[in-house]
């Protein structure tokens, strides 16, 4: 048997040289013996009230954190790399599988921008399966798999998607990851999954060893500043990305912010938060399907609304005047009249539909 074939069918997808990367040795975490040996200062800044100390590298994946996201997304440990943010995620990624000029990902547009982001300065190519805007921006697996080749080593599946608002179809999302098994990196984008009932796909994960899922605590926990996000995969692809990412890739305030944010007490008031917000999305739709600054409003699985404004710049103006910024969708080719509005306090909601009315 040949070395290619007896390799796992992720270390095949991977670029080999990232397979026989041999990773960056950090100082090693040993916190209960006094720090010599990582060149670090012996005093703490004026003003430092990390528990740590900014004074001293963090532990580099650190394991409490580790364990608390496993017991918040339900999978092992060994599965989870910390992230900053998604973002961080999908360009660990790209590093792993994309080579310049050979490779390519596959994306359903409009979606998360930073996926082409991350290909491009790889040098893959980006190739795009639209999503179904008359079907309420359905995903056909079919289209999708008869547009994928060998040269495409990830698949961007973002659910519900960004900046759409909707949850793609379970069965649908499924089709794909039973039709690329080995054959590429299904990638799955769960930043928005808190706001919906729909169960994560990390219950695929042990059948899928070319499986990863993207998810973040920059959105249903309120950290978007410190971010903080999460590769959920099989431990073959941990273990590689853990070569990929930088040994201190997450700051002491950042680490210790996450493990506030994910204490049980904090967790139960995050999903008592959530329910409040989804009344308010309920609230922010009726009054923008009331103005005639708006043509529809998008059904939404997430902290946010997708509108179509025939006038969106004078509803832009109407909004900045009154003290509101939203996002303009725009320069999507299939949002030519879009606009993305995230859902705030009750007190922020009226301020917008009150500018709109002016």
């Amino acid at each position: 048997m040949s070395p290619q074939a007896a390799m796992s069918p992720l270390a095949r997808l991977a670029r080999p040289e990232i397979v026989a990367l041999k990773p960056y040795a950090h100082a090693a975490w040993l916190p209960s013996l006094t720090r010599l040996h990582a060149n670090e200062a012996p005093w703490r800044p004026a003003d430092d009230r990390s528990e740590g100390g900014l004074n001293r590298y963090p532990e580099p994946q650190p394991q409490a954190l580790l364990e608390r996201l496993a017991e918040v997304y339900a999978v092992p440990a060994r599965n989870i790399l910390a992230t900053r943010g998604s973002d961080d995620a999908i360009d660990v990624l790209s590093r792993i599988f994309l080579r310049a000029g050979q490779d390519a990902i596959l994306q359903c547009s409009p979606t998360f921008g930073m996926y082409q982001v991350a290909a491009r300065l790889q040098g893959a190519e980006v190739i795009d399966v639209p999503l179904e805007r008359a079907n309420n921006w359905r995903l056909d697996p079919e289209r999708l798999l008869a547009a994928w080749t060998p040269r495409v080593k990830l698949v961007y599946l973002c659910s519900p998607n960004n900046p759409t608002a909707n949850l793609l179809d379970r069965a649908a999302v499924e089709t794909v990851c039973d039709a690329l098994a080995g054959k590429a990196m299904v990638v799955i984008d769960e930043a928005y999954i808190e706001w919906t009932t729909q169960a994560s796909a990390t219950t695929w994960l042990d059948r899928h060893p070319t499986l990863a899922i993207l998810r973040t605590l920059s959105k249903s926990h309120a950290l978007a500043g410190a971010r903080v996000g999460a590769l959920l995969g099989h431990a073959e692809l941990i273990e590689i990305g853990r070569r990929v990412i930088p040994p201190y890739c997450l700051a002491q305030p950042t680490i210790e912010a996450a493990l506030r944010a994910l204490a049980p007490a904090e967790v139960a008031a995050t999903t008592r938060r959530i329910c409040g917000l989804l009344v308010e999305r309920d609230y922010l739709r009726a009054g923008l399907a009331e103005s005639r600054l708006v043509a529809q409003v998008w059904p939404s699985d997430t902290n946010f609304l997708m509108i179509d404004s025939p006038a969106a710049e004078n509803f832009l103006r109407a909004a900045m005047r009154g003290g509101t910024i939203v996002r303009d969708l725009r320069a999507y080719p299939a949002l030519s009249q879009s606009l993305r509005i995230s859902v705030g306090t009750r007190a922020q909601n009226d301020a917008l539909l009150t500018s709109l009315e002016a």
